[in-house]
């Protein structure tokens, strides 16, 4: 177990405030690695690419909520690689969407800088506004994300090898880094080095390496074993690009926190050895799938949530990751479930089923859960907080529950945070804030 927090409780006008202290006299490690070198923690933040479809959730947003302030990453989720083991562009549904990442034209109004688009540009879409941002403000480095829970079918066959490892970074290089998006469709965006000068990087989200993920998923046991080699291939034609640009291209990975996952598909030293940080998954710990209610994402294990992000850190750490480069996610969603008992209000009690959700039944953003009706309760035990009423049961992060993970950030020598995904949180970046504050 690393530095745990004792949390001392206080009642101040109905709500609880939790004043942290070490529970340990020992001083806590010195951060490690570049996430928590000289220039500070990482904030990460993921913008998805269909969060411009319902949710109306804009690159512009990022700059609007003062996010893109706060955030030192942004991972763009996510881009393809298909049967033959690269990186590819496409419009069709559940496979890709060129026209939100370069074709479609946003309007005055709609536009980081409120400079519409024309259809003379070569580039367009979330790309031409990322490059927009990224002008605003310097500091931001943004990644293209690859694979995430739907696309990561054919990984295992592009890392199995090699050539197909060759084949795929390069391929990857070629669209994103040197920017040579196709032309599809009727669409006049695109072309030789359209999108040069968008992206910093590339973040790994392989789900997962030698474990079942989504139906029909291609898995092999030596799949932990390729992860490492492939990310080895990254970081070879990263650098070599980089000395002809005179950029450095940074690669980071989206990791399990379940320790039988990592274990049979996470060479943990070797693979940390190739990036400049990794983010941890913090969040989805349990979910409306599970018959009785719990903390989807706290962070101490306890009696009833066995799982936990400080078992995940405890894991990687055992097996040799650098402390500095780990990076702990958070979720901007909660866990909904319906029917919950009302003992423990709410608590671990048998539940009938998931909580009706905005865009999807069990699941709901932040900015959606704080809506809805119940009180609010905080374990500072476990490192959550959870809204109970009417027999509905949320399990979500709230800016106190932040407060203490960014505290076990520090207290640990952590690499910093991710948060999925930024369309979660309020318009004015509650949420952000909080992860922010904490780490400054």
């Amino acid at each position: 177990m690393r530095l745990r927090l004792a949390l001392t409780t206080l009642l101040l006008g109905g709500t609880v405030i939790a004043a942290v202290t070490p529970a340990q006299a020992a001083p806590a490690p010195a951060p490690e690695g570049a996430a928590a070198a000289a220039a500070g923690y990482v904030k990460v933040g993921y913008f998805v690419q269909w969060g411009i479809y319902r949710r109306n959730f804009l690159v512009k947003n990022l700059h609007t909520s003062g996010m893109a302030a706060k955030l030192t990453h942004i991972n763009y989720a996510f881009g393809n690689v298909g049967p033959d083991g690269r990186c590819f562009e496409a419009n069709e549904a559940g496979v890709g969407d060129a026209w939100a990442d370069y074709q479609k034209r946003f309007k005055a109004g709609e536009s980081v800088d409120g400079v519409g688009d024309v259809v003379t540009q070569p580039l367009a879409g979330n790309f031409h506004q990322l490059r927009k941002l990224k002008a605003m403000y310097p500091h931001l480095r943004i990644h293209l994300s690859l694979g995430g829970w739907t696309w990561s079918k054919y990984l295992s066959d592009a890392a199995l090898t090699p050539a197909s490892r060759q084949a795929m970074v390069a391929s990857c290089i070629d669209l994103y880094l040197k920017g040579n998006l196709p032309f599809i469709g009727t669409s006049p965006h695109g072309g030789a080095g359209s999108a040069y000068g968008v992206f910093d990087g590339f973040d790994l989200d392989w789900e997962w390496p030698a474990s079942a993920g989504e139906v029909g998923n291609v898995v092999r046991p030596e799949d932990k074993q390729n992860y490492t080699l492939l990310a080895a291939e990254f970081r070879r034609q990263l650098d070599a690009y980089g000395t002809q640009t005179g950029r450095y291209y940074s690669l980071t990975a989206f990791l399990p926190a379940d320790p039988a996952k990592i274990n049979a598909g996470i060479e943990t030293s070797a693979l940390f050895a190739q990036l400049d940080f990794a983010t941890v998954q913090g969040y989805d710990l349990v979910g409306a799938w599970d018959p009785v209610t719990g903390h989807q994402s706290n962070l101490y294990t306890t009696a009833q949530s066995p799982f936990s992000v400080d078992l995940a850190v405890d894991t990687y750490l055992a097996q040799g990751a650098p402390a500095g480069k780990i990076v702990i996610g958070i979720p901007y969603y909660g866990r909904g479930w319906s029917g919950a008992g009302s003992a423990n209000n709410g608590l671990y009690q048998p539940a009938s089923g998931p909580a009706r959700g905005t865009y999807e039944d069990g699941v709901d953003d932040y900015k959606k859960v704080i809506a809805k009706q119940g009180a609010v309760y905080y374990d500072p035990v476990a490192g959550a907080a959870w809204k109970f009423g009417g027999g509905t049961f949320w399990s979500y992060d709230t800016p106190q529950v932040i407060a203490q993970k960014t505290a076990y950030v520090k207290a640990n020598g952590l690499g910093g945070t991710m948060a999925w995904s930024l369309d979660g949180d309020t318009p004015a970046g509650e949420l952000t804030t909080a992860i922010h504050n904490g780490l400054n």
